[in-house]
């Protein structure tokens, strides 16, 4: 079976209104998190006010039989510029089961203008609307296609700052979004403390623990922060510096040797992240399948981890069937990360989310099983992204 058509598209669900009233509003409208624009103080408070406000970004890959398939990734015109006018022509004609050719097509295609960041965004899409299509084709759930369940259930842990919330939803293991980096001097690394402190009291210690940095930092303050947060016990301490900044982790893995780290959500294509692995840099790996080249990129990623002995864990990856198909086919993935997308209070079925696409109960998840990644889209609820 060959490909047809591949296009950038809109998906447009119909809305839905919570019925539940929020106690409060989720930490993730107001609260202040370390960033690496936290030295200007113009756009400090929140990273709202300066990240780009671009929309979501599907691709559709239709088969010569009319059956469609549906990948995501983010950072919409520029994104889906790149599917519209350059991937998706150049793979019209080939075979949607081959994944491996047309992954390494996308990943050299892309050379002219840099295979990482937006390209391998576009890439993503792509890739992961093969793997629908062909799961859809084949009448078997994505997971099947991967070798097959890998556990009866998926662990998943929770990342935010409403830890109260997540403890009533039935999560055992969170992880925090640092509010206060460099740029707040000692009074940022008390704070910092006593807000993980403050946290480990309230879960107890049969609970797991970790702490997001989002790029804030440079290595003498990941080194002073994590002396600091030694008793609280973290799991790990995530992607404390800028993805670009390799001998930094070098570094910083030289100067933490107790210390568990990870990073990877904002590496792209396998390349960083076999690095990574050569020089035993973090002990958990994160690529996010949405950005980093799909569910075959992720597939190379796990197979370098794997060989060197090092855990892989999705960015984000329980908040998209993606990352929960692939998650839940691979026995070297334990932990699946997953958002809470309602205010306290809101049962989290009631808010918007892709249908089809399952939900943590009490801190685990089961995939759906129906045909591809599972989802319940109308084709009429698609539009094409430039009209």
């Amino acid at each position: 079976m060959k490909i047809r058509s591949i296009e950038a598209v809109r998906l447009n669900l119909p809305p839905v209104e919570p019925r539940t009233p929020a106690r409060r509003k989720s930490w993730a409208h107001h609260a202040e998190v370390a960033n690496p624009m936290s030295r200007y103080s113009e756009v400090k408070r929140h990273r709202s006010l300066w990240l780009p406000r671009w929309e979501n970004v599907w691709c559709k890959v239709t088969a010569e039989d009319g059956t469609w398939g549906l990948g995501m990734t983010s950072h919409g015109r520029a994104t889906a510029a790149v599917i519209e006018d350059h991937l998706g022509p150049q793979l019209v004609g080939e075979d949607c089961f081959a994944h491996e050719r047309i992954y390494d097509k996308l990943f050299r295609m892309t050379k002219p203008y840099g295979s990482v960041g937006l390209a391998s965004y576009a890439a993503s899409a792509v890739d992961l609307a093969v793997w629908d299509l062909a799961g859809k084709l084949m009448e078997r759930p994505v997971y099947s296609l991967l070798g097959g369940p890998a556990r009866e259930k998926q662990f998943c842990y929770v990342t935010g700052n409403d830890v109260d919330w997540y403890q009533e939803l039935g999560y055992k293991a969170f992880k925090l979004a640092c509010p206060y980096g460099p740029a707040d001097g000692v009074d940022g690394l008390r704070r910092n403390e006593a807000f993980v402190a403050e946290t480990r009291a309230l879960i107890g210690d049969e609970c797991e623990l970790m702490l997001d940095c989002w790029m804030a930092f440079d290595v003498e303050y990941a080194v002073r922060l994590a002396e600091r947060l030694r008793p609280y016990r973290l799991k790990w301490m995530e992607e404390c510096l800028l993805s670009e900044e390799l001998e930094s982790h070098i570094e910083m893995r030289q100067r933490l040797p107790g210390q568990g780290l990870s990073t990877g959500e904002h590496w792209y294509t396998p390349v960083p992240f076999a690095w990574a692995a050569k020089n035993r840099v973090v002990d958990f790996l994160q690529p996010d399948i949405n950005w980093c080249g799909g569910v075959t990129a992720c597939r190379r990623i796990v197979g370098v981890a794997e060989a060197a002995g090092i855990e892989v864990i999705l960015h984000a990856g329980g908040n998209t069937a993606f990352g929960q198909h692939f998650t839940f086919a691979n026995p070297g993935m334990p932990w699946l990360e997953t958002f809470v997308g309602s205010d306290p209070g809101v049962p989290v079925d009631e808010v918007q989310r892709i249908p089809g696409q399952a939900i943590p109960k009490d801190g685990w998840l089961v995939p759906s099983d129906a045909p591809g990644f599972g989802f319940e889209i109308e084709e009429s609820w698609l539009e094409p992204f430039f009209s």
